[in-house]
């Protein structure tokens, strides 16, 4: 579903091929992205065939597996192996989605790992997320209150404000949603893209922020929120369960209801 996206004047040639020790009978083929942007050489992909009978149940496993014990130079970001922590964000089996949660068996045929689509690359599965993170920055993701702190308790909301949060406070910043949407693969210099602008209704929607009017101002723009085109790739992609495009949609309502 995500299209990947080559680096420029380039060609993806085969490379190499690593067959799974003597004796395996369980195997699969995972064919991964190989770039080192240092080289000046075209990306390649390198064929492992895994022993999943000594292998873990879920990619991430698998990629594990192929760096520990079949070609230590394959670069790639992990950490939690939990779906909490976003870094094994890629793309596998032609759709965004985290390599610790994504299980092998849910894959049929040969496995194909890109890194995530229509962003600079880092090294093999490691794509540059400078900008990502930098658009989340811009929309000053912390609370804004006019009133003092109470000095002996929590700034308090209503159980129904507080469930205006769900499905908005719980993004982990993986980048799968904004690098599948064809809005931002076109506009991310100026579109902040359906994670940025997720966190941003998070706290536009908080009753404890006193800055509304500030954040809504800084979204008038035909381009930081107004690229949203409803393609909904972000929702279908998130390994969270969430919805971007509501949360954009909302905003986009709370922006006509202020001119009124």
């Amino acid at each position: 579903m995500a299209e990947f996206k080559l680096p420029s004047n380039s060609i993806v040639t085969k490379g190499k091929f690593y067959p799974a020790p003597d004796g395996a009978t369980n195997t699969r083929k995972i064919n991964v992205y190989r770039f080192d942007p240092d080289t000046g050489k075209n990306p390649r992909l390198d064929t492992f065939e895994i022993d999943l009978d000594n292998c873990g149940p879920m990619v991430l496993d698998a990629i594990i597996k192929i760096k520990t014990d079949m070609d230590s130079s394959l670069t790639f970001r992990r950490s939690c192996r939990e779906g909490i922590c976003g870094s094994c964000a890629m793309n596998i089996d032609g759709s965004n989605t985290l390599a610790c949660t994504m299980a092998i068996s849910d894959i049929e045929g040969d496995i194909n790992i890109y890194p995530l689509p229509h962003q600079p690359i880092v090294k093999d599965l490691v794509s540059d997320l400078t900008h990502f993170y930098a658009q989340y920055a811009s929309i000053e993701p912390w609370l804004k209150s006019d009133t003092p702190a109470p000095p002996d308790s929590e700034r308090l909301q209503t159980p129904e404000d507080r469930e205006k949060l769900d499905g908005a406070y719980e993004c982990i910043l993986c980048a799968c949603c904004s690098t599948s949407c064809p809005s931002y693969w076109w506009n991310s210099d100026r579109y902040l893209g359906p994670a940025a602008l997720l966190a941003s209704y998070r706290w536009l929607a908080d009753s404890r922020d006193d800055a509304t009017g500030e954040r809504l101002d800084d979204l008038e723009d035909p381009f930081k929120l107004y690229r949203c085109h409803t393609i909904m790739n972000c929702a279908k992609v998130c390994p969270k369960g969430l919805n971007p495009a509501k949360a954009i949609a909302e905003t986009k309502k709370m922006l006509v209801q202020r001119r009124l």
